[in-house]
């Protein structure tokens, strides 16, 4: 273990005998008799805690505390004033200057060691909180950078996905099979939309994302949900509802809601996912849209919640027993919603199932 470094600044010799006498077993001790021999032996060595006497000829103890915490390079090392009993009236102009403590002379030894001792563990305290804080800047920075990394090398197989549809010669193929090679261009363009998306949840977890809300209509949004998930709807049984203030939609539906297309599109794909698989066998998925004070959308479906996970439901991580659950879907879908303005909530129940809730506003 290092031992702390103490710089002592007097221009009595024998009280820097009497400090030193107190305080060399335990520390490391570096003197200076005056103002510039201290600044330069601080600058230099950089001591660990300064003692420091207020009166002193030419520059004081209080020019000293101002030079050195106008360094960036020694602004952070602490000072404790040592004043005669006199002087304690100047107290509140060295904390002003940003010294952390003051010392009367005569030293009782008890009451210096032990500040000293307080504020060299304050420091190291505080040496660790920065190296962490610098230590997670450094951890976001290579998250941000797998991320565009990631992105990057899922872009170009993707590509293929995207375009070898168009590329395949359509006239021998029937209108269906026309149909489901336009969904699998489609469903890759999705796919690269989430990719893309991926780097913005990380802005919107460090409050960094810029929001560009524009009326989105909702409708042509589910319907690719929907046609997404066709397989999997069918596999489960499912029945897929949706109604705008409690009637069916129809073609000239719309029901649009302040935001952006691609955070829509993943807010609701993780939610109607999460419900098809929390459904039972088939079961009937209900998507309630309501105009009324404010635009809400009710997912429901007749699963219930386990009720270990009720209380984390949107918490980061926080999932069932599923093989394949992150406990990322519902997390992101609650960070989506909120950096839209709005407010999601869930319920559920044995009895009833399970409701998810969101809320917008109508303009922002």
């Amino acid at each position: 273990m290092t031992t702390s470094k103490i710089l002592i600044v007097d221009d009595t010799a024998a009280n820097i005998q009497v400090l030193r006498g107190l305080l060399e077993k335990e520390y490391t001790l570096l003197a200076a008799k005056n103002g510039p021999k201290a600044i330069k032996l601080t600058e230099d060595k950089q001591p660990d805690l300064i003692l420091l006497d207020i009166k002193m000829p030419e520059m004081d103890g209080y020019e000293v505390c101002q030079i050195l915490k106008a360094n960036e390079q020694t602004r952070d090392i602490p000072i404790i004033f040592v004043t005669a009993m006199d002087e304690t009236e100047d107290e509140q102009k060295g904390f002003d200057m940003g010294a952390v403590d003051y010392i009367t002379k005569p030293i009782k030894p008890p009451i210096l060691i032990a500040r000293v001792r307080t504020h060299l563990e304050l420091k190291d305290k505080r040496d660790a909180l920065v190296k962490m804080l610098k230590l997670e800047k450094e951890l976001a920075k290579t998250k941000e950078d797998i991320y565009r990394i990631t992105q990057h090398d899922l872009k170009s197989p993707l590509n293929a996905i995207i375009n070898y549809p168009k590329l395949i010669k359509t006239d021998n193929l029937t209108e269906k099979q026309i149909n489901q090679l336009k969904r699998i261009s489609s469903a890759g363009y999705n796919m690269l939309n989430m990719i893309n998306l991926s780097f913005d949840l990380f802005k919107m977890e460090q409050g960094s994302y810029q929001f560009n809300p524009a009326l989105v209509d909702i409708l042509p949004i589910l319907d690719d949900i929907s046609q997404d998930l066709q397989n999997f709807i069918k596999t489960k049984g499912a029945v897929l509802n949706i109604s705008i203030n409690g009637a069916p939609i129809s073609d000239h539906s719309s029901f649009e809601i302040p935001g952006e297309k691609l955070l829509f599109y993943s807010m609701l794909a993780n939610l109607i996912k999460n419900a098809l698989e929390a459904s039972p066998r088939k079961g009937k998925i209900s998507i309630q849209l309501v105009d009324k004070d404010a635009l809400t959308i009710v997912i429901h479906n007749q699963g219930a919640v386990p009720k270990n996970l009720r209380e984390t439901f949107f918490v980061k991580y926080a999932t069932s027993d599923k093989k394949s659950g992150t406990g990322l879907g519902t997390y992101s879908a609650k960070l989506i919603v909120e950096t839209q303005g709005g407010n999601i909530s869930m319920h559920s129940s044995d009895e009833k199932g399970t409701s998810i809730t969101i809320t917008f506003p109508k303009s922002l």
